[in-house]
């Protein structure tokens, strides 16, 4: 029992700091991007991810968690799939109204849903479909604005969804299959998302903005908020891995659109963004979504758990009732070999005798 209260604590604790680090980040870069000007949003992300690398080569060092190698294969493509999904998802952006970029994002749970299905076969229930279903619709209405559709920006798209999925799938899986940590598996291939990113950044930014990094103007107000953006970034990247590796990618995606919702309520209170009554109604729509998925999410977790507690228990029981059994029967053998027999006469040794 105390073990599982420490993974539901350490589940909730690491949902917190995926909230918390997100929708902190997110204020951070809308304040670089559209304050100060900065618009290379694919060569930052590849500086975050260095600087993480960093961050937990130091924390190796200092013996904050134990270096575990495993398949080099596996983490090599999975870190320049990581990095492939995110150049992807930043040309859906480029390429596509505000309103098609937002769609795609919502695509990704139920293409999620529906891969696990397939390739996993992992079941979901009717309840939580429908949860889910409440929950995109609600994330549809309060951010989906215009639809503009282009057939290079569709196709992009579809691309970032299923590279974007098929990565979260493995960041779960990955972590179960060679016994890594969060920690461990991102150590290990944030550098391959880096490098992917340091290479790839600075002509995908130029692509979709014509401006060069590298002749941009670093003033020391700039300097100091992609610092911060990049210490931020530690802490999201860490608790992206600790959220896909205690839950699951459905619930990830899930999370990450209370982290929308979250980002519209704040820029509305701080930021003084436009907002209106369609976004209201469609957070609070996606609010119930996302409260009726988490009391399901524990509900089936805890039937779960009962029914395997049970199995066990019964399963202990028809142990006990063999061993019993064999008991019963093994004493009885057991009696005939330790009992001695009584002396057979034999007349010819009596009469020699």
């Amino acid at each position: 029992m105390s073990e599982n209260k420490g993974f539901e604590l350490g589940t909730i604790g690491a949902l917190g700091l995926s909230v918390v680090s997100s929708v902190s980040i997110v204020i951070c870069n809308k304040a670089l991007i559209s304050s100060l000007g900065f618009t290379f949003a694919t060569t930052l992300t590849s500086w975050h991810l260095l600087v993480t690398f960093c961050s937990l080569h130091v924390a190796l060092w200092m013996k904050f968690f134990e270096h575990k190698p495993f398949d080099a294969k596996a983490v090599i493509g999975f870190g320049i799939l990581n990095g492939i999904s995110i150049g992807l998802l930043n040309l859906s952006l480029g390429f596509n109204s505000v309103g098609f970029y937002q769609m795609t994002k919502l695509a990704i749970i139920p293409c999620t849903v529906l891969l696990e299905t397939l390739f996993f076969r992992k079941k979901f229930s009717r309840s939580i479909q429908l949860s889910l279903t409440i929950l995109l619709m609600g994330v549809g209405i309060a951010t989906v604005t215009d639809m503009q559709l282009n057939t290079l920006g569709s196709i992009l798209s579809l691309l970032a969804v299923l590279t974007t999925c098929i990565a979260q799938i493995m960041t779960n899986t990955i972590q179960k299959k060679y016994k890594v940590s969060s920690t461990q598996l991102l150590y290990q291939s944030c550098l391959y998302q880096a490098l992917t990113l340091f290479v790839s950044g600075p002509f995908l930014d130029w692509f979709l903005t014509s401006q060069n990094v590298f002749a941009f103007k670093y003033t020391p107000q700039v300097l100091v908020f992609i610092v911060l953006s990049c210490l931020i970034s530690v802490s999201v990247n860490f608790s992206t891995f600790l959220v896909i590796g205690k839950t699951s990618p459905v619930t990830y995606q899930v999370l990450g659109h209370l982290k929308t919702c979250l980002v519209l309520a704040f820029g509305y209170v701080l930021l003084h963004d436009p907002f209106s009554w369609r976004n209201i109604l469609g957070i609070l729509v996606a609010l119930v979504g996302m409260v009726l998925y988490s009391y399901l999410c524990t509900r089936e977790s805890q039937q779960k758990t009962i029914d395997a507690s049970a199995q066990s228990s019964s399963q202990a029981k028809e142990g006990e009732a063999e061993a019993l059994i064999n008991i019963e029967n093994g004493t009885g053998i057991l009696v005939d070999a330790a009992v001695p027999k009584a002396p057979v006469w034999s007349s010819n040794k009596d009469l020699h005798a």
